[in-house]
């Protein structure tokens, strides 16, 4: 394998995916410019592969970190792999297109690498990112996502995305994408949440079976804004097992947390603005895991998820409600 690729997972349709990605997510409250200044410090420490969204409202940032990057020459633009995600209002079929061009617009790029369905569950079109009738309901609706894919399919087509896929998707959903008749590009990767608590055992050997990477967020346990998790949630990183494990190697907790996944066969992303963390995170494929410490990983798994999405609870897309 070209060393490029040494720490790269081949995708389905050809394409290479770097093995570590930096996540670009921040709650409300973190300044915009944060994610500008450690996306920086992300790419000048050696990762390549940023995962970004449209919703996360911070790609002029993001992109703006990534040319600057370009432009002095620590990489190319062909080194980067870059993830947006199409948000839950732009899922009928005729809006997938312009809400990847409002992307690369703000990114300042002609194509991205991964253009993925964020969330199975539609919401109304609009110019709010999360529209809200007046008793506080978000506004959902029903969008075939098979007609979806077709348009992400045609924006790979167009030349603006290399490679496309899913987020959050079930076995069932992921079934209905590959069994859609006339289908022409099968989703290269499943981006869920996925760490020690929540080890998506089942799901992982399905997405394995069908040559579609399984992609971790949360992969360090949650964020905490309480927006969207309960603050009462315990903490992955305070976990017993992986301080033990921790401590014997001398290594942190964190590079515990994303090393057993990465030996799973999962592609990680690893959310930080802390430079030594950052630099820390990169550092996973210094060192492996015992057949023994997996096992006891393996063991702390309690199905719990911290992104659980209940506004959608009650929507027939809900991908939660099923096993996996």
């Amino acid at each position: 394998m070209d060393p490029k690729h040494s720490h790269s997972v081949k995708l389905n349709d050809g394409n290479f995916m770097p093995r570590l990605g930096f996540g670009t997510f921040a709650p409300s409250e973190v300044p915009k410019s944060k994610a500008f200044e450690f996306t920086k410090v992300a790419i000048e420490a050696g990762f390549r592969h940023i995962d970004a969204a449209f919703v996360y409202e911070n790609e002029e940032q993001v992109g703006a970190a990534i040319r600057e990057k370009i432009a002095d020459g620590t990489v190319k633009r062909e080194d980067i792999f870059y993830t947006t995600k199409l948000w839950a209002t732009y899922f009928r079929p005729e809006l997938v297109r312009p809400a990847l061009e409002k992307s690369l617009k703000k990114l300042q790029m002609d194509y991205v690498d991964l253009f993925i369905i964020h969330f199975p569950v539609a919401m109304r079109p609009g110019d709010e990112l999360l529209p809200m009738d007046d008793k506080g309901q978000f506004m959902l609706e029903s969008v075939d996502l098979r007609d979806t894919w077709e348009a992400l399919e045609k924006c790979k087509d167009a030349g603006l995305t290399k490679s496309i896929g899913v987020s959050n998707f079930n076995r069932k959903q992921l079934e209905m994408i590959l069994n859609k008749p006339g289908l022409k590009y099968k989703p290269t990767c499943n981006q869920v949440e996925c760490h020690a608590y929540l080890n998506q055992s089942k799901l992982l050997e399905y997405c394995k079976s069908k040559d579609i990477v399984l992609v971790a967020y949360s992969a360090l346990g949650s964020h905490r804004d309480p927006n969207w998790v309960d603050p009462n949630s315990p903490r992955l990183l305070e976990d017993p097992v992986l301080n033990a494990i921790a401590k014997k190697r001398n290594r942190g907790a964190g590079q515990i947390a994303l090393r057993y996944l990465l030996q799973r066969g999962v592609v990680v992303l690893a959310k930080s603005f802390n430079e030594k963390r950052i630099k820390e995170n990169l550092q996973i494929f210094e060192f492996e895991l015992t057949a023994e410490e997996m096992k006891e990983i393996d063991a702390i798994n309690s199905n719990l998820r911290y992104s659980k999405f209940l506004y959608a609870v009650n929507h027939p897309n809900y991908p939660f409600s099923d096993e996996y």
